[in-house]
């Protein structure tokens, strides 16, 4: 999976100073912004988000307004933290609230200041940690579902209100009313800025491993755009699950399996796309695939067999590394891939997972019985707006030889939300099936 350019790389370019700029202050917020966020609200607390939000953004607007005319600074990221910790000082004078906190903010300003004279090595530790601890803040069980999704993306992937709305489809108004009443449950209900402890942990990790599969789910399937796939969504899902992984309370073997699926995911995303244009698995160069990413998912798999638990996570990279062994789409192990979804179904009644059930059922048994087991699914409130239902029925008539019908299925999923790589894909699809 490609990386976006480094901030070195950026500044060394020859593209214009002013968009030099906005790329390297669009990588610092990409990349930094959850870090600084989770290591000013340990100074701050967690019931402070507003504030320490507002203190990221100042920072990077003021990088924006002077780097352009002062020129890049040589350490850009420990120049925002600065600005950034200059800004809370400010702001802890002014309210008497915050006094409490000036203990805290103290020490915080002494160990960026470590940054900035190049001895990062225990205070990227503890960024880590902050990041850890801000991850199941973000998605404490006391905070509805819907709202973690939105807190996670906005504090630690460093999402706009807009973005997140443009992602799950939604109002932004209604997002910033999620963002809102996660921020109030926080600062009510006393929401600890902490890793739990071990009695804890398995109850929390749930909801944390639900909002980072989200996280990455939507990354490599966008709902909308133009693209069909968010990178930075799925950059950041693996770095804050391999975060978790790496650490002895958290890195448990559904964390490892999660971690896993993702990496294994993402290595195929190369052949992915071909021009701008959807190509399915069956189609994919598999030369392509990233190796240093199979081979760190297949590490994490194997972590992950280490305990008896078999979570739906295992099952899902399961069949993923199935895929993987397979030298061509005509050697896929479907059988065993149709054995492993009755296993997922088992441990997940996800309506979705029952649809990829029936694509493999349609590799070990035909279309025809995937067509009869995959009905009851039209009637499921949970895929009205799913559009792979509909293309899915359509790819089986395409394949039994009946257009007509191909071509009805085809035009229900192109009235449903897609990206428009998946738009033309389908479109072409259709085109075929009216010839």
């Amino acid at each position: 999976m490609s990386r976006p350019a480094p901030p070195a790389a950026i500044r060394r370019s020859k593209m214009p100073k002013k968009e030099r700029v906005d790329q390297l202050v669009d990588h610092l917020f990409r990349h930094q912004a959850g870090r600084l966020a989770a290591n000013l609200t340990r100074a701050l607390g967690p019931e402070r988000l507003d504030l320490v939000e507002e203190v990221v953004q100042d920072a990077l607007i003021q990088a924006m307004r002077t780097w352009p005319y002062q020129g890049l600074p040589e350490n850009p990221g420990a120049w925002i933290f600065r600005v950034a910790r200059n800004r809370a000082v400010d702001l802890i004078r002014r309210e008497q609230s915050l006094q409490g906190r000036e203990e805290s903010l103290r020490l915080w300003c002494r160990q960026s200041a470590e940054l900035q004279e190049r001895r990062p090595a225990r205070f990227a530790n503890e960024v880590d940690d902050d990041q850890l601890r801000m991850i199941f803040t973000c998605c404490h069980p006391l905070i509805p579902r819907p709202s973690r999704v939105a807190l996670t993306l906005k504090i630690l992937c460093g999402f706009s209100v807009a973005e997140i709305a443009r992602a799950f489809l939604s109002q932004e108004s209604a997002i910033a009313q999620r963002l809102v009443r996660a921020k109030r449950s926080i600062r009510s209900k006393g929401i600890p800025f902490e890793v739990p402890d071990a009695a804890q942990l398995p109850d929390r990790l749930d909801s944390v491993l639900d909002v980072l599969y989200l996280v990455f789910n939507e990354g490599y399937g966008a709902h909308q755009g133009e693209e069909l796939v968010r990178r930075d969504l799925v950059g950041e899902a693996i770095r804050l699950a391999e975060l978790l992984g790496d650490r002895p309370l958290s890195g448990l073997p559904q964390v490892q399996a999660l971690a896993a699926l993702m990496l294994l995911h993402a290595a195929r995303l190369p052949s992915r796309q071909r021009e701008g244009e959807l190509v399915l698995l069956a189609d994919q160069d598999r030369s392509l695939w990233d190796a240093s990413l199979i081979a760190r998912g297949l590490a994490r798999f194997r972590a992950s067999l280490r305990g008896r638990e078999r979570s739906r996570f295992h099952v899902q990279a399961a069949i993923a590394v199935t895929h993987l062994k397979a030298g061509s789409w005509e050697e896929t192990d479907w059988p065993e891939i149709l054995q492993l979804y009755d296993q997922l179904l088992d441990v997940a009644d996800s309506p979705v997972f029952a649809l990829n059930r029936c694509v493999a059922l349609s590799f070990v048994r035909g279309p025809n019985e995937a067509l009869s087991q995959i009905q009851p699914l039209q009637k499921n409130s949970k895929l009205k707006d799913y559009y792979l239902l509909y293309a899915t029925i359509a790819d089986f008539h395409r394949r039994l030889d009946d257009p007509r019908q191909a071509s009805l299925y085809y035009r229900k999923a192109l009235e449903l939300p897609c990206s428009q790589p998946e738009r033309r894909f389908l479109m072409n699809k259709l085109r075929e099936a009216d010839k």
